[in-house]
């Protein structure tokens, strides 16, 4: 089937094939992606497109950081998915990571306190995901630096202190985001031709829910932005909604957890392989050796199969929770 891509999708190319810049072909390829059409004739070049985006993203964690032009640091993706959290001065962003996982932060009632990006891992059930903290959007020194992580992130998690006006809040995050060319979208994200500007999914964390007047400011906020973002409610100093926020983080990052055993032995469900919703057998024995790829014969599933043990191909699709077994 042909892929029939339009106008459009060949001046993204031409952008990419003249980028300098790993940050630079990131762009160019995710906005490639979100003008193709959907249809079986682009599956093979969707797929490939993420790879490329994927090889990007992970050239720009590897430079260096001297010398590099708009960027002094660069956080190494590690876990399920990278979160990086964004917000103004004294939302609970530090707090909420010093919460969530064991990284050293420093946490004050003054803004401005974390100056440079600052990573942490939170457990999720049987998985971690990686939580950064960010300088406050307003900082202006961190302005150089701060789009080309927000770029690379998963997942923006939005803060917003409710014991103060959240749409104002909200109006001044957008418009700093919008510098930057960075638009949140939803659960699902809408393709749109928007060439140099990164889409990304995002949550909205409305916190210090425990204040007297949080309830009214949490209803301005989910009426004003409930039917674009997922907005839930939390106290880090409570340790109020932090449960469900982790879940719903979860749910964005758009993955799958398996399980991989050996014949007559048990599935170790500690220790799930990760990876994105829709992906293949195929998929999963290349995330685990490269060998078990190469010579893979068929695979037994035990889960989303007709019944346990049911022998799949190469190119059956995995759902969360499925146990393979690998034959080579």
């Amino acid at each position: 089937m042909p892929a029939n891509l339009p106008p459009q999708y060949h001046e993204a190319e031409k952008i990419y094939r003249s980028a300098k810049t790993p940050e630079e072909k990131v762009e160019a390829l995710e906005a490639m992606l979100a003008i193709m059409p959907k249809h079986k004739g682009t599956d093979h070049l969707r797929a490939e497109l993420r790879r490329r985006i994927a090889k990007h993203q992970e050239e720009a964690q590897r430079r260096p950081s001297a010398g590099k032009k708009g960027s002094s640091y660069n956080i190494r993706r590690e876990g399920a998915g990278q979160i990086a959290l964004v917000g103004l001065p004294n939302a609970g962003k530090s707090q909420l990571v010093s919460t969530l996982t064991e990284a050293a932060i420093e946490v004050a009632d003054y803004p401005f306190t974390t100056k440079v990006p600052t990573p942490g891992m939170m457990e999720f059930e049987n998985i971690k995901i990686q939580l950064v903290d960010m300088p406050p959007l307003t900082d202006r020194e961190a302005k150089p630096w701060l789009s080309h992580l927000l770029r690379n992130a998963d997942v923006l998690l939005v803060m917003i202190d409710l014991g103060e006006d959240p749409l104002m809040q909200m109006g001044a995050i957008l418009s700093e985001l919008n510098g930057m060319k960075v638009k949140l979208v939803g659960l699902e994200a809408k393709d749109e031709l928007l060439i140099g500007v990164a889409l990304k999914k995002a949550l909205i964390a409305g916190n210090k829910n425990d204040l007297s007047n949080a309830v009214e400011n949490y209803r301005r906020l989910e009426s004003s932005y409930g039917d674009r973002l997922p907005v839930v409610s939390i106290s880090v100093q409570k340790g109020m909604g932090l449960e469900g926020m982790k879940r719903t983080i979860y749910n964005m990052l758009d993955i799958i957890r398996v399980y991989t055993k050996s014949p007559g032995a048990k599935a170790d469900l500690s220790e799930p392989v990760i990876l994105k919703t829709g992906s293949t057998v195929e998929d999963a024995a290349g995330s685990v050796h490269k060998d078990f790829l190469r010579n893979l014969k068929y695979a037994q599933i035990w889960g989303s199969g007709k019944f346990d043990g049911q022998r799949v191909s190469r190119g059956y699709v995995l759902e969360d929770g499925d146990v393979i077994e690998f034959h080579i």
